[in-house]
This record gives C-alpha cells, structure tokens and sequence, in this order.
C-alpha cells in the first residue's frame, strides 16, 4: 500500500488548480460514495485529484488509485479498503472501475463494512455502471461529466483566457441580441467557435494541438479494443464489425438509419446492428435522436444517428468534414447535457417538449418552422442575431 500512496502523492503535486471545471460544483460530496461517468479524455481523473488537493486532508487519511494498478494482480479491492481504514484512511478515490471484474459487489460491501470510509470512484459506460446498479442500490450516486463547452474551452486555452458565466437555454432565446453583443466585445467568436469544433471538446488539446487528433483515435481504438469487452461479452469479429460500422456511420453522419441495409453491410443481424448502436452510444462515440412520438424500447430504430461529438469526425473523417453534420452535432452535443432533445415531426430538433430548432447557415429560411410558434433557428456563421434566427455558437455557453 506504501507504492500506491507514493503514486498518489507524485500525481497530485503535478496536478494544476488553475482551471477547475464547474462541474465540480454539482456534485453533492457529502455523499459516502459517489460515481463520476463520462467518455474517456474529458477530465475525470484530473477533476478528481483537483478536487482531493483542493478539499480532502492527505496524508493517510485520502488515497487516490487507479483499478488497472498491478497492485491488483495479488490484493482485491476490499483488501485495500480494509488495510486502508484500518490505517486512519477516510476518503477513497477509485479510478477506472471498468476494469476490475467484481468492483460494485466489493464496493457494496465496503459500503456496508466500513461506514467511516468515503468513496469517489470514475467509470466510462453508462452501461456497466447501470448493469451495477443493483449492487449498489440506494448507496451510490451517479454523475454524468461531459467534455468541454465552447464556454469553457475559452476559459481553459492559453489564447484567449477568457472567463465567462454559462447563460441558459431560455435567456438565449429570449435575449440573444443582447447576450451577443456584450460577449463580442469581449472576443471574436466565429474563430473560437471553427478551432473548438475541431479540437475543444476533449482537455487534452492543452498537451499539444497538433497531435490532438491522433490522441483521439487512440482513445477511440481503447474503447473499441479494450474498454467495450469488458462492458459487453463480444469477440474481436464483432469489435472489427462494430468498428466498420463506426466508419459507416461517419461516411454518412447524421442520416436516418437503415437498419436493413447497415446489416447487410456490415454482416450481421438486424438487432445486431442496433445492439451496436446502443453500445457506440453508451461508449459516447455517438448520440442515437429518437422520435418524440413514440416510446423508447430497448429494440427501436432511432430516426437518426449523430457523431457525439463534432471533434470526432476530424479524428476519424478525412480531411472533406460536412459543414452541415459539424452544426447539427454540436448543436444535439452542447443541448444534450442539461435539456431532453428527441426527433420531432417537423423541424430539425425538439428540445423538452416545447422548442422546435432548425439549424443551418446565417441564410437559413424559416420555411421548416412556418406554423410552429415556438421555433427557431440556429444559424452558423453568425456573430450577432435578429428575433427568431440565433447564432449558432451561442449554444456553446449553456453549461
């Protein structure tokens, strides 16, 4: 246990504190164990050693430790708990669950053991911290971190700096005109919104931009090849088949699925191929739209297939990215994280049962929305906006 302290100690003296995301603030950490999801890149272990440094005493009383450690191979996981508390420790953070096979029944019982211990524990599937649930019930709390808005990529890169509050979806729309014009004094958007759909999502761009996107198809192979097996029993024939339907999907995205033909070309079976779906989605390398009219099963076609989002088509497309698919998903990306958005009978997005968005460029024409009285438009390339057709990077400030 002495190694994975020292661990700890060097990681945490090299973490900075100079940009904390506010996610840190939603969550409630007075709770005895705390889950924090999210794709692979978006910062969860960084957020989690700011927020020891900042908050937690050292010393043996917080313990930080990754479950992919080769501390593994020869001790469990309630071994360390029990060698931990019985050392004065309190606060237990826990990393990369996935990947140790029997995480939530040993954290049910250290739960259940040793109430004086605290633990903040990470995992990159919504799915295998849902399958965990049933361990865990009614002891555990479940956050959701997404990677970086346009807001916060601001405040984050070195070339701007630039701190601002997030603003809602209902003063944007009602107050666009205004929120525009006091931002633009403040920076040039239409640059910072062009560098953040290719690189912004995801922390690590600070490492180095120009490899930005080589580290991101690795971390896409990671998913493919080592995170997702370990999530659902599947061989290296479906991982193969489950990575050319990735390259489908990015061929055409966003598009109305065929699900007939997506099993046919990728060469298997219908609900195969939706089975895959929902494991892309799960793995937050894509977003599934679903009509507002009808009920989510477990089995239904989604009307329409999104990368998650826009960085993702430069780490896998080439060079010829659709203008159009870039707002769309940024658009469904930046929404997504606080609002409900499904696929609605006339425009393009129906965002908590009320606002109808169209997106498009600063032409766009309100032709999709006649009649609908709630609707409006999210146009690109637009600094500043008029009545119903607001600026498309606005969107980027909702959180």
């Amino acid at each position: 246990m002495e190694q994975l302290f020292e661990k700890f100690l060097r990681k945490i003296s090299g973490i900075s504190t100079n940009f904390v995301r506010d996610f840190i603030r939603k969550v409630d950490w007075q709770d005895r164990m705390i889950g924090i999801r999210g794709a692979r890149g978006v910062g969860k272990t960084t957020l989690l050693l700011q927020y020891a440094r900042l908050e937690l005493p050292l010393g043996n009383r917080t313990l930080y430790v990754s479950l992919d450690d080769i501390y593994f191979a020869n001790n469990t996981l309630l071994e360390l708990a029990d060698q931990f508390v019985k050392n004065g420790g309190e606060f237990l953070i826990l990393d990369e669950v996935h990947r140790y096979a029997t995480w939530s029944v040993e954290l049910k019982n250290i739960y259940d053991d040793y109430p004086v211990l605290k633990v903040i524990f990470t995992g990159s599937s919504a799915l295998h911290l849902h399958r965990a649930k049933a361990d865990l019930s009614r002891r555990v709390v479940i956050y959701h971190m997404p990677g970086l808005s346009l807001r916060e990529f601001l405040r984050l890169d070195a070339s701007y700096g630039i701190s601002l509050p997030p603003v809602s979806l209902s003063d944007i729309i009602e107050n666009h005109t205004d929120i525009c014009l006091s931002l633009t004094h403040q920076f040039k958007p239409l640059p910072v919104f062009r560098e953040y759909l290719s690189l912004g999502y995801y922390p690590f761009f600070t490492e180095n931009k120009n490899t930005y996107h080589i580290k991101l198809a690795e971390i896409l192979n990671l998913i493919l090849e080592v995170d997702l097996p370990h999530v659902v029993n599947i061989n290296l024939s479906s991982i193969e088949k489950i990575r050319k339907l990735l390259y489908l999907l990015v061929e055409f995205s966003p598009f109305k699925p065929n699900i007939q033909k997506l099993s046919e070309r990728v060469g298997v079976a219908r609900n195969t191929v939706i089975a895959y779906l929902q494991y892309l989605q799960e793995k937050e390398i894509i977003s599934l739209l679903y009509s507002a009219t009808k009920s989510i099963s477990a089995m239904q076609k989604p009307e329409k297939v999104y990368l998650q989002n826009p960085n993702l088509f430069h780490a896998l497309a080439s060079n010829n990215v659709n203008v159009g698919s870039l707002r769309e998903t940024f658009f469904l990306n930046q929404l997504q994280q606080k609002h409900t958005v499904q696929y609605p009978k006339q425009g393009g997005f129906l965002i908590d049962d009320y606002w109808v968005a169209e997106i498009g460029g600063s032409g766009k024409g309100k032709q999709q929305l006649k009649g609908i009285e709630n609707g409006f438009i999210a146009a690109d390339h637009l600094e500043i906006g008029y009545q119903n057709k607001i600026p498309l990077w606005l969107f980027g400030f909702l959180y």
